[in-house]
């Protein structure tokens, strides 16, 4: 029975490994088109490995465009999204978890219907409504959208908030601290973990946004990452080495935020895996 379990677990150790590879070779095979020469992609058999390495995909990637301005829009739209979807799924969890009101239950599950809409449907009538408040073309009208996210807010009161003991808060308002002063200092630190977690998944949300920009904004000056990297195509061609090393470039930012909070993840997730 002893060498049957671990004949299965080494057998789901190489399953695990296999499709891990699988979904690593794309990302390794961009690194290494932004490093080749537009000939060397019409070499066959392909290479791997470029045969030099040409620095030069980066220098191209800011003078064809204004690279900086594009990753500037993106990274303060994505913190500013992150930071606001942590707030508002923090307090709204709360809410929706600790206080006891007559129609909070049927609220939470409108919010948590909107989960379920593709964001093609409601696309247009959003739109229309930016424009009435006069939000093209700006970036409050890019960010807005991204300000609440209702996955944010089921994962904080299903998974997170709820578990903590009710004794907890009742402490805090026997001692005589109101609302505020027991979310702030007892209910956020004890949510460390998965506020990370959901601060990661906004960010990344928020970073690889394409449609919405791409409705909103006209104006160079407020593009994104995505859309910049969408000028690298024209009617005829594609220089897929320029637009790998763009794409690396963008891929930076959530590597950088995945490496610094991987710890919080993987707590958040062994939290919210029991009981």
């Amino acid at each position: 029975m002893k060498r049957r379990n671990q004949i299965m677990t080494a057998l789901m150790m190489l399953f695990l490994t296999l499709g891990a590879l699988i979904m690593v070779i794309p990302f390794l095979w961009m690194i290494s088109t932004a490093f080749k020469t537009p000939p060397e992609l019409t070499i066959w058999p392909p290479s791997f490995i470029p045969h030099q390495f040409n620095f030069d995909n980066f220098a191209a990637v800011f003078e064809m465009a204004p690279f900086h301005l594009y990753f500037y829009n993106s990274l303060r739209m994505a913190v500013f999204s992150a930071v606001a979807i942590v707030f508002t799924s923090v307090i709204a969890g709360f809410i929706f978890a600790k206080f006891k009101y007559f129609g909070l239950t049927f609220i939470f599950s409108i919010f948590l219907a909107t989960a379920i809409i593709p964001f093609e449907i409601y696309m247009i009538p959003l739109y229309m409504q930016i424009q009435k408040l006069d939000m093209l073309n700006k970036f409050s009208g890019l960010v807005l959208p991204y300000l609440v996210m209702s996955f944010g807010i089921f994962f904080m009161r299903q998974n997170v908030i709820q578990q903590i003991p009710d004794e907890i808060l009742e402490s805090a308002k026997v001692d005589g601290a109101n609302e505020w002063r027991t979310f702030f200092q007892i209910v956020m630190p004890l949510l460390v973990a998965p506020m990370s977690a959901l601060g990661i998944f906004a960010f990344i949300e928020a970073w690889n946004a394409f449609v919405w920009p791409l409705l909103v904004v006209g104006d160079k000056s407020l593009f994104t990452m995505e859309l910049g990297l969408a000028m690298f195509q024209s009617s005829f061609s594609i220089d897929m080495t320029v637009m790998s090393a763009g794409s690396l470039i963008s891929v930076i930012p959530i590597l950088i935020v995945f490496i610094f909070l991987r710890r919080h993840i993987i707590q958040s997730i062994s939290m919210t895996g029991g009981k």
